[in-house]
């Protein structure tokens, strides 16, 4: 299997399906793995009609985290092919495997069945929104071979759920169930079906203003690090650039009228 097969993308009706396929390995992450999760996710960021993205995982698993035994194959090499970095973004191979969707302009939604484990649930955490099924299990499960996360966990996980459950899942590497994954904020919600329920949520993101969306993006992500100053200068500079926009227009029309816009897609 190429890189290219290693991670599947659709596109229709303005929302792109990107599905890791390697159910054979409970979608195990090995260097082409990683390497075609970026590839997606650089090639979604410059498609400007993609307005909403799905995540999942081809078979019954998310993503069962790193295949050891194809990084053990490969030696030092496969260490150091992982830790690379380039100019594009401060974050490494692994870590850009799941930054990348923190870094694609339009919400990202992840839709998981069975496990997401280490890497997998780092990935799911750089997602926007978190769909689980009921036998959905979560798992920082790091430390029990002597690690620590090192997808970008430190810029998600602490910031989803309190320091202290943050630190007792990173501790103990246990293993969390979609009810109390709900309960504890690690994920948006449970429901029987995560793919068919992010695919109706990402068609319903899609029907709104693109350029507003990938504003309330924009404010979602940064207002959270600045000072009130600025995170209320950040709220006025975004709607000024939205305010009188043919979109803007055209979505006050529409809601008067309760029709669906026809948002022409942003250049």
């Amino acid at each position: 299997m190429t890189q290219a097969d290693r991670v599947l993308v659709d596109v229709a009706d303005h929302v792109a399906h990107v599905r890791l396929n390697r159910p054979d390995k409970r979608n195990g992450l090995d260097l082409a793995m990683f390497e075609a999760l970026v590839t997606a996710g650089t090639r979604i960021r410059t498609n400007r009609s993609v307005r909403a993205v799905v995540l999942s995982g081809e078979g019954p698993t998310f993503c069962a985290g790193l295949d050891f035994a194809a990084f053990m194959a490969m030696g030092k090499d496969g260490a150091a092919q992982l830790v690379k970095r380039d100019d594009e973004s401060p974050a490494n191979l692994a870590q850009r495997a799941a930054w990348i969707w923190a870094e694609v302009e339009v919400p990202v939604i992840a839709a998981i069945r069975g496990a997401a484990f280490g890497g997998g649930l780092q990935i799911a955490l750089a997602c926007d929104l978190r769909l689980v099924a009921p036998d959905a299990e979560l798992c920082a499960m790091e430390i029990r071979y002597g690690l620590v996360p090192d997808m970008t966990a430190s810029q998600t996980l602490l910031r989803l759920v309190r320091p202290d459950i943050a630190r007792e899942l990173l501790y103990t590497g246990r293993r969390v169930g979609s009810d109390e994954a709900v309960a504890l904020g690690l994920v948006t919600r449970q429901c029987n079906d995560p793919i068919a329920s992010a695919g109706e949520l990402a068609r319903s993101i899609a029907a709104n203003s693109p350029m507003a969306v990938r504003a309330a993006k924009r404010l979602c992500q940064r207002s959270p690090d600045l000072d009130l100053g600025a995170a209320l200068a950040l709220e006025t500079d975004l709607q000024l650039g939205l305010l009188g926009t043919p979109a803007q227009l055209e979505a006050v029309a529409a809601s008067m009228q309760k029709r669906t816009p026809s948002f022409e897609d942003p250049a």
